[in-house]
């Protein structure tokens, strides 16, 4: 390896972030500057979800590296403290320039927490944002631990600084995703419901999250919600939850319906052929952030169910309802007048772009490890 080179460790631990950091690691991984490592760890290595590993490796990055850290049923504090030492045992052996987590897992964390601890420059991609559950703490928590925040919005910059974060230290390039959602590369729908499968002539997505601080109302929440899909007579892609506690709870009543013929389930799809998915179906439903993120991006209708995005980016297009099967039934009926119109809230298609421009200005390595809390002035009475 040539010494030169920066060290860039990007660490995934869900379908979801690889997803939201493909085409960052793919650019800086074909960058002369940088030698790339990708650690790869949680939903990855479950065979339940997908064995989404394969994923990752059928990109051909140079350097990657997979860890177990889970078994079934660990609790998510089991988890962080595994993933703290997989990933730190990792980092000392690799001893990397840059640490670069994204989002709100406790993946995510840990990769913070050992970055931060082994004073290295830790970059968080897409902090700054509020959503229900516990990952609104887990993604305030990462943002207070790196050094290097590359943002969706300035809505999310304006957040950080309130939370005391250096305004240099704070990049604005929109979501990653983005960048994969405008890509002439993307297969043709006939393609994708060929490799999956799907008959349905119209369809829609349906996935739905465990609430982790909410479990005591998940089985009847998910049984209300089922109910409703199946009395709708709508046809539905069903997408396992993430491995959240609660997630074999979900699983059990998506499996007590795989015999209905208008349910295709799938643990896990294709990021890519996701996108082709949700961006010709009817509408999504459930609670997931694809609902409020992804879709508006292509003007499709979200029914967002429950608390788990609760305070997170709003549109014309996404509904807010409760897990009533009646309100549901109501819901699915009412988004078929929805206008759609286009959200670019997130993102332009351009990321990817501004990434690599950041990571390879002098100015970024020059950041300070010691970090202060810095008074913006949203503190004075």
């Amino acid at each position: 390896m040539d010494n030169s080179k920066k060290k860039l460790l990007f660490l995934t631990g869900t379908r979801a972030d690889f997803g939201k950091q493909k085409s960052l690691i793919m650019a800086a991984d074909k960058d002369d500057d940088f030698e790339v490592h990708v650690f790869v760890t949680g939903m990855h290595m479950e065979p339940k979800y997908g064995g989404t590993k394969s994923e990752v490796e059928k990109c051909s990055f140079k350097n990657v590296y997979a860890y177990i850290n889970q078994r079934p049923y660990d609790s998510m504090d089991t988890i962080l403290a595994n993933t703290v030492k997989g990933f730190g045992d990792y980092v000392c052996a690799l001893r990397p320039d840059m640490v670069i987590v994204h989002g709100d897992r406790v993946e995510a964390l840990a990769g913070a927490i050992v970055g931060a601890l082994n004073n290295m420059l830790v970059v968080h991609i897409e902090g700054g944002e509020v959503s229900g559950t516990i990952d609104e703490s887990i993604r305030h928590s990462v943002s207070k631990l790196s050094h290097i925040h590359m943002v969706a919005n300035e809505e999310a910059k304006r957040l950080l600084l309130r939370m005391g974060e250096k305004e240099s230290s704070i990049y604005v390039i929109g979501s990653p995703d983005t960048d994969v959602m405008v890509s002439p590369d993307l297969p043709s729908l006939d393609v994708v419901k060929r490799y999956y499968n799907i008959s349905f002539e119209k369809y829609a997505i349906f996935i739905y999250h465990p609430v982790t601080t909410s479990l005591h109302n998940l089985m009847d929440n998910i049984q209300n919600v089922i109910k409703a899909l199946v009395e709708s007579g709508e046809n539905y892609v069903v997408i396992y939850p993430n491995n959240d506690p609660g997630s074999d709870i979900i699983i059990e009543e998506i499996e007590a319906n795989r015999n209905n013929p208008g349910f295709r389930i799938f643990p896990s799809i294709r990021f890519e052929y996701f996108l082709v998915l949700l961006k010709n179906c009817k509408f999504i439903i459930g609670n997931s952030s694809s609902g409020i993120r992804e879709a508006p991006f292509y003007s499709v209708p979200s029914i967002n169910i429950g608390t788990r995005q609760n305070c997170r980016f709003m549109y014309d297009m996404i509904m807010n309802i409760d897990e009533s099967t009646e309100v549901i039934l109501e819901a699915i009926e009412r988004v078929k007048d929805v206008k759609r119109t286009v959200s670019t809230h997130f993102g332009d298609g351009k990321s990817t772009e501004r990434f690599l421009q950041s990571i390879k200005s002098p100015d970024i390595w020059d950041i300070k490890i010691q970090k202060f809390f810095v008074d913006n002035g949203h503190f004075s009475k």
